[in-house]
C-alpha cells in the first residue's frame, strides 16, 4: 500500500493551544456556558476537560476557534461534512431555498428529488423516509420492523452506537465484568435507569463472529422484528463487517422473515453505493443521516417497497407505523442536501478512497517506526487510532485498557494542540477539500507527536 510521504526534516510543529490558557475566550465561554448548559455543553462527545475550545468560523477542510487558532479538521462534525466547511454549492442551495422559507405544513418538492436520488445509489432503497438524525432513523426503522413483522423484540451487536433512543444503546459500553459470553452477550444498560423490559427486548450479539450471531438469532428468531447492524461500526472500532459475516445475517434473517437494517448513517460515505455496496450484502432497510443532509440536520429510513408500506397512509385509516415530525424533510436541508450528494460522483467517492487508504497506512507506519503501540482501522474516506498492538476484530478486542485510553486522550490532545482536530476517541475522517499537502501535514504533525509520546 502506498502511504503519504513524510518529511524527513520536520518543520517546527503549529502552536494552537490558547484555548487552554487561563483567561481564554474559550474559558470564559464555558464558564459562561455551565451557568444555562448541564455541563456546560449539548452534546456529550464534544466534551473534553476542563473545557473544550469554540468554534468561530470554518472554510474547507480548516476551523478556526474563538482565539484565532487555525485547525486541519479530520472531524467533519463526526463525518458529517464530507465536502467541508462552507461549500459555495451547498451554501448557494440552502440559501436560495431559505430567501422562500424555511419549512411548511406541506411536502415540498426537494424531498421527491433527493429520495430519488438515493433510490438511484442505495441497493436497499426503494423507498424513503425522512427524519430530523441519524437517532430518529434508528427510532423509526425499529418502529417499522415491529409493525411488519409484529413482533416485539430486536437483535444489536455488543458495542455498537446507533444514536440515543434506549434498544439502540443496549451494551453499548459493556465491561468484561459485565458483557457476558461471546456466544450469549449480557444485555447491559448504558444510561442508568434503563427499564428491565428495554433490556429484555433487546438480544445482544457478537460483532464478526458469524456462527455465534447466527445460532443465537435462530434461538431468537420467532421474537425478534430485526436485527440492526453498522457495517463499518465506529464504536466497534472502525472495524469493517467481514463479508461472510454480513451475508450470513441476510441469510439467517430472510429464512425467518426477520428484517435486517444497516445502520450507514456513518457508512454511506465510504462509496458510491454505501458500504451495502461496497461489501456486496443488501438489507432490508438502511438508517442514514450526515452526509445527506449538506451540513444541516438530517435522518432517512431507506428500504424494500414492502416494508416502507408501514408507514404509508393512502391505505385507508392510520398506517401500521404512523410517523410524523416538524421539521421531516424540510426544504432547506433537503436542498442542501440533493447539492452536497450531487457533489459526490463516482471519481469523488474514488479519490476519497485512495486517500483514505494512504492515510491510514501512512499513520500504521508512524506507529511503527515511533515504536509507540498503535494500529489505524478504516474504509473508505474513515479511519479511526488504537492505541493498542493487538489484532483488532470486534468489539473486546478494540476496547481500551485504561491505561491505553490514556495513551490516546494524550496523542489527541497533542494533535488539537499542533493544528489537528480529531475526536477524542480517535475517530477521523476525510472531506473533498483535502489533498496530498493537507494529508502530509497531517503525517507530519502525528510523526511528531508519537515522537512526544515516545520520550515522555
Amino acid at each position: 500500500m502506498a502511504t503519504i510521504s513524510k518529511v524527513r526534516t520536520p518543520r517546527p510543529l503549529a502552536r494552537t493551544a490558547r484555548w487552554a490558557e487561563p483567561g481564554s475566550k474559550s474559558a470564559t465561554l464555558f464558564a459562561r456556558a455551565q451557568g444555562v448548559l448541564p455541563g456546560g455543553n449539548s452534546r456529550t462527545t464534544v466534551y473534553m476537560a476542563p473545557y473544550p475550545p469554540y468554534a468561530a468560523a470554518g472554510q474547507g477542510c480548516w476551523i478556526t476557534d474563538v482565539e484565532g487558532d487555525r485547525r486541519l479538521d479530520c472531524l467533519n462534525n463526526y463525518t458529517a461534512l464530507i465536502h467541508g466547511h462552507a461549500h459555495p454549492t451547498i451554501v448557494e442551495a440552502a440559501t436560495r431555498r431559505l430567501a422562500l422559507g424555511a419549512s411548511f405544513p406541506m411536502p415540498t418538492p426537494e424531498e421527491i428529488d433527493l429520495a430519488a436520488l438515493l433510490c438511484e445509489r442505495l441497493p436497499s432503497a426503494e423507498r424513503v423516509r425522512f427524519t430530523n438524525s441519524g437517532s430518529e432513523a434508528v427510532m423509526i426503522a425499529v418502529k417499522g420492523a415491529r409493525a411488519f413483522t409484529g413482533r416485539p423484540k430486536i437483535a444489536k451487536f455488543e458495542g455498537a452506537y446507533h444514536g440515543s433512543y434506549d434498544y439502540a444503546e443496549v451494551s453499548l459500553a459493556s465491561t468484561p465484568e459485565t458483557w457476558g459470553s461471546l456466544a450469549a452477550p449480557a444485555s447491559t444498560e448504558y444510561s442508568r435507569g434503563t427499564p428491565p423490559a428495554v433490556l429484555h427486548d433487546v438480544v445482544v450479539l457478537p460483532f464478526n463472529h458469524a456462527e455465534h450471531a447466527v445460532a443465537r438469532i435462530e434461538r431468537e428468531a420467532s421474537h425478534l422484528a430485526a436485527v440492526l447492524v453498522d457495517p463499518v461500526p465506529n464504536r466497534v472500532g472502525l472495524v469493517p463487517a467481514r463479508t461472510e459475516f454480513l451475508q450470513a445475517l441476510r441469510d439467517v434473517t430472510r429464512a425467518h422473515g426477520i428484517v435486517l437494517i444497516f445502520d450507514e448513517v456513518i457508512s454511506f460515505r465510504v462509496g458510491y453505493h454505501g458500504a451495502q455496496g461496497a461489501l456486496g450484502v443488501t438489507p432490508d432497510m438502511t438508517t442514514l443521516g450526515k452526509i445527506i443532509g449538506g451540513g444541516f440536520p438530517v435522518g432517512a429510513v431507506a428500504g424494500r417497497a414492502d416494508v416502507m408500506t408501514v408507514f404509508d397512509p393512502t391505505r385507508g385509516g392510520p398506517p401500521p407505523a404512523p410517523h410524523g415530525g416538524t421539521f421531516n424533510a424540510n426544504p432547506v436541508t433537503m436542498a442542501a442536501g440533493l447539492a452536497a450528494m450531487r457533489l459526490l460522483t463516482p471519481d469523488a467517492y474514488a479519490r476519497l478512497a485512495d486517500l483514505g487508504a494512504k492515510l491510514r497506512a501512512s499513520l500504521d507506519d508512524c506507529f511503527k517506526q515511533a515504536g509507540v503501540p498503535g494500529r489505524v482501522t478504516g474504509l473508505g474516506s474513515l479511519f479511526r487510532l488504537h492505541p493498542v498492538d493487538r489484532e483488532l476484530s470486534d468489539y473486546r478486542s478494540t476496547r481500551a485498557t485504561p491505561a491505553e485510553s490514556e495513551r490516546l486522550v494524550r496523542l489527541v490532545r497533542r494533535l488539537m494542540e499542533h493544528g489537528v482536530l480529531m475526536s477524542i476517541t480517535g475517530l477521523g475522517c476525510l472531506s473533498t477539500p483535502m489533498g496530498d499537502a493537507e494529508l502530509e501535514g497531517l503525517v507530519e504533525t502525528f510523526a511528531a507527536v508519537l515522537e512526544i509520546e515516545r520520550l515522555a
